[in-house]
Formats: C-alpha cells, structure tokens, sequence
C-alpha cells in the first residue's frame, strides 16, 4: 500500500516567530496507486512537499505519513526521480539499473531478472550496455525512472523529470510513463509546471497557491478520463483534441492564473 497524507503541514524558514512561512496548513491525501499532479506558481512550495514525502526534508509543523507511518527518513519504500538524470557516468545503463538493487541486497538471480524485466518494459534492452554519455537526455531519464522502478516501491516521486527534455522528447516520455503506470502503477506525487503534462498524466491535479504554499484545489482528472474513454486515444496530441482536456486545461490556468495576479498585485 502507498497511501500518502499531509496533515495541517507548515513549514517556517528561520526564527518560528520572525522567519519565512513557506507552507501553511497543507492538507491532501493521495490514495494507493493513485497518479496525483502538482502544480503551482514558483515559490509555493511543490518540491519541499515531495521532499517531505521523501524523508530528505521535515515540516515545522504537522505531519506527513506515508500507510499512517509519519515520515521520518528516506526509505525504501519510496523512490525519487529528479529533473537531473543523476547517473554513474562510468557505469553502463544495467549497471546504473542494478545500484538500489545492490544495495538492498536483492540476489544476483532476482537482480538479472528484474533489471532484464525493466529493461524490456522501458524498452532499453538493446542500449543495456551503454554509457550514459551515448544516450540522449530522453534516454537518460527513461533510465533514471527505470532505476527507480526496478526497486518495486510503493511511492513513486518525480520532480519535474521531464522539465530539462525538448519539446519532441518531453512529449515521448510522458506517452512512456502513461503505458508505464498502465502496465505496474505506483503511487505516483508528480511535480510539474506544465498544466497539459498534469492534465494528460494524472489522476488528479493538486493546485497550489503561494504565500504561504497551500492546496487551493483539486481538479478531478479520472471520471472525466473515464467518461470520454481517454485510453483509446494513444498519442498525447489526440488527447489534447478533446473538448474534455480542453477544458480541463482551461478550468486549471484560471486557478493559477488567479494566483499570478494575486501575487503581482
């Protein structure tokens, strides 16, 4: 089970009396298996709630837990993909694939498996051999979310994973993590700045507003997905025809763009 839950979470940089209130009063619960977008202007606070979520950082106030065990620490129960690929450069793509795997201490027999198992799932079998520096920056980050995987855990987060791709790239991975999260879904916490990416990914969106970070609102993607039978459309660009999306998309931008006048004001 990877049930996620912030309750009442703050976070106060420096002094808790005179210091910079960064989150407030964060509430949002993300069901098993369920892929949950978060989106936000810069500044709200979408990578500390990941980091709390990863154990790398911890609220001022509140709790963050994860099947109702409070987060204390990294573990692996939960994995972490970056925007930063973050690979052994001297290590060749299985090899980098193997490194959570060896350090669990998983046998050599069930770490040929699985790794043989991902490679073929992320269609990276024929580059198993190659060195990061041989492989494009899509590639790279489909191994970095290959790494993550082969570990089985529960939790998945990903931190704008895509945000350093091109635009054609950008559009393959996230058709990739789409068939990925079909075929062995994960509880997956999402940061993006990309209201289509959020849309067209996940199950649910989380909007954040800013000063101090809060969740604002949650647009409900699956009923809408359900109803217009998303999943026979394969290709990003025929989703995004939909009046469905289109509207989604909208009814999102308004949200943010609401919080961007708020802040220029």
């Amino acid at each position: 089970m990877g049930e996620i839950r912030f309750d009442d979470v703050g976070r106060i940089y420096g002094d808790k009396t005179g210091g910079f209130e960064a989150l407030k009063g964060v509430n949002l619960e993300i069901a098993d298996k369920e892929f949950m977008a978060v989106v936000g202007p810069s500044g709200c606070g979408k990578t500390t709630c990941l980091r709390f979520v990863a154990g790398f950082d911890k609220p001022t106030s509140g709790t963050v837990s994860v099947d109702g065990v409070r987060v204390a620490s990294p573990g692996p129960d939960r994995a972490v993909v970056f925007q930063q690929y973050a690979l052994m450069p001297w290590k060749t793509v299985r090899e980098n694939i193997e490194l959570g795997l060896r350090n669990k201490r998983v046998p050599k027999a069930e770490r040929a498996d699985r790794i043989q198992r991902i490679l073929a799932l992320m269609n990276l079998t024929s580059y198993a051999d190659a060195f990061p520096h041989q492989l494009s920056g899509g590639m790279q980050q489909r191994v970095s979310i290959a790494r993550a995987y082969v570990l089985d855990p529960e939790v998945l987060l990903m931190d704008e994973p895509f945000g350093a791709l091109d635009a054609q790239t950008r559009v393959v991975m996230q058709e990739e993590l789409v068939r990925l999260a079909r075929r062995n879904p994960r509880t997956v916490m999402f940061i993006t700045h990309a209201v289509e990416e959020a849309v067209y990914l996940a199950d649910r969106v989380a909007i954040m507003a800013r000063q101090p970070g809060r969740v604002k609102e949650i647009v409900d993607i699956r009923t809408i997905r359900e109803a217009e039978r998303w999943d026979d459309h394969e290709k990003i660009e025929d989703v995004m025809d939909l009046e469905s999306f289109v509207h989604l998309r909208t009814q999102i931008w308004r949200s943010l763009r609401e919080e961007k006048a708020m802040e220029i004001a």
